[in-house]
């Protein structure tokens, strides 16, 4: 018997038990779709990561004052620890970023441009309503240059910059009941600001020249600082410059065995997140494929059955020449269909619910902005391993049905 007789016959060996093979494939989809869906929201959620870790800048480095936290998830803007006293830890101070931390520094040789920032809450009113806002007081000679969100409208803060902020998206649209635009005058702590700019973004932040943040933040002290923006000249040096930072930070503020400052570097953050999503895909990898183990067991029961059923029938192929490898082939060919099957509908529906899954969470870093990224490996890889569990589980089964002696098959009933 030739392959593609058997085959022929595998396929209608699907046909005419249609209830108990598509009972079967059932399982099988079942399993081959939670596999897609849960790998797509995880390749979808790390690409997110990875656009968000790119769209901030990867040769910018922030220090910070205060211990390096464990995690490695800390970093991008975070206020540092203000208020009074000296640099250094071992006085029971609260460590914080001086002038002369900036002027250590610009004497690292892949330091490119340095921003100074302050971080704090204040209230802002427009047009009879008022808020809290959070405010950011930044360098305005050096932050056009080094801030990554592109604006929507307007201008970013320039050197010569007095009574002006820029704002974010959401502060503009939709914080006020009426828009907050540009040239328009708004209230934050008790001064008077123009809007020259609005941050393409979602936030309701707002950006000022860092002198006229002081007077606003009273828990700020002039001439220190919650962090210190720089940026590398080169960037394939980022982990150097990092590196040459912590060590003149280090000599410079007079601590040994228990920094009190941190460097956040962008790439080590962006591979320790895209580690823990790898991990946590595959754990809900692994979860989902119990579905799949079901469906093999499935398959293995349909084919135990199936050979039960075409004892006599096996017994007359014997007896008019078919060879323990025919049959063998038959069974194994009506395996791998009940996979093949069940691993392409599982494939659809799992691209349907993949598309579907970020509109009803709010998932990953960009919110419901996040898309599942469904890859042709991954559909490959899925049907290909739900057409071998077809083959594994109806091994058995199709290896006892060729061992049939052809006259006990023949007397079967």
């Amino acid at each position: 018997m030739r392959l593609y007789k058997s085959f022929k016959h595998a396929f209608g060996m699907v046909l005419h038990s249609r209830l108990r093979s598509w009972l079967t494939i059932v399982g099988i989809v079942i399993g081959v779709a939670s596999v897609i869906a849960i790998m797509a929201l995880g390749d979808g959620l790390e690409a997110a990561i990875t656009a968000q870790f790119t769209g901030r800048g990867v040769d910018l480095l922030t220090v910070t004052a205060g211990a390096p936290r464990g995690g490695g998830f800390g970093g991008f803007g975070g206020g540092g620890l203000g208020g009074g006293g000296g640099t250094a830890s071992s006085n029971n101070k609260t460590p914080e970023l001086t002038r002369a931390d900036v002027q250590t520094l610009r004497g690292v040789s892949l330091v490119g441009d340095i921003d100074t920032q302050i971080s704090g809450q204040a209230d802002i009113y427009y047009l009879g309503q008022t808020g809290k806002v959070s405010v950011t007081g930044v360098d305005e000679a050096v932050w056009a240059k080094m801030t990554v969100p592109t604006l929507q409208a307007g201008r970013p803060l320039g050197p010569s910059d007095t009574n002006v902020v820029v704002i974010g998206g959401r502060l503009a649209s939709t914080y006020f009941k009426s828009p907050l635009g540009i040239n328009q005058g708004v209230v934050i702590g008790g001064r008077a600001f123009r809007v020259v700019g609005v941050m393409n973004d979602s936030s309701t932040s707002v950006y000022m020249p860092i002198n006229q943040a002081y007077p606003l933040l009273t828990d700020k002290n002039r001439d220190t600082y919650d962090r210190i923006v720089v940026q590398v000249r080169d960037v394939n040096q980022v982990a150097n410059a990092s590196a040459a930072i912590t060590q003149a930070m280090t000599l410079r503020r007079h601590v040994t065995n228990k920094p009190d400052f941190s460097v956040s570097d962008p790439s080590a953050q962006l591979a320790t997140r895209q580690a823990t999503v790898a991990s946590l895909t595959m754990f809900l990898t692994a979860i989902a494929a119990v579905a799949l183990i079901v469906g093999a067991v499935g398959i293995a029961n349909t084919m135990f059955t199936s050979v039960l059923e075409r004892t006599k029938q096996i017994g007359i192929m014997k007896a008019i020449g078919a060879t323990r490898g025919d049959i063998l082939a038959l069974f194994l060919f009506n395996a791998a269909l009940i996979g093949l099957i069940g691993g392409i509908i599982g494939a659809i529906f799992g691209y349907i619910l993949a598309q579907g899954m970020p509109m009803l969470l709010s998932f990953g870093p960009g919110g419901n902005n996040t898309v599942a990224v469904v890859k042709i490996t991954t559909v490959l890889l899925a049907v290909g391993i739900s057409v071998l569990i077809g083959l594994v589980a109806g091994f058995i089964p199709a290896w006892s049905g060729s061992k049939l002696k052809p006259v006990d098959a023949l007397r079967y009933e």
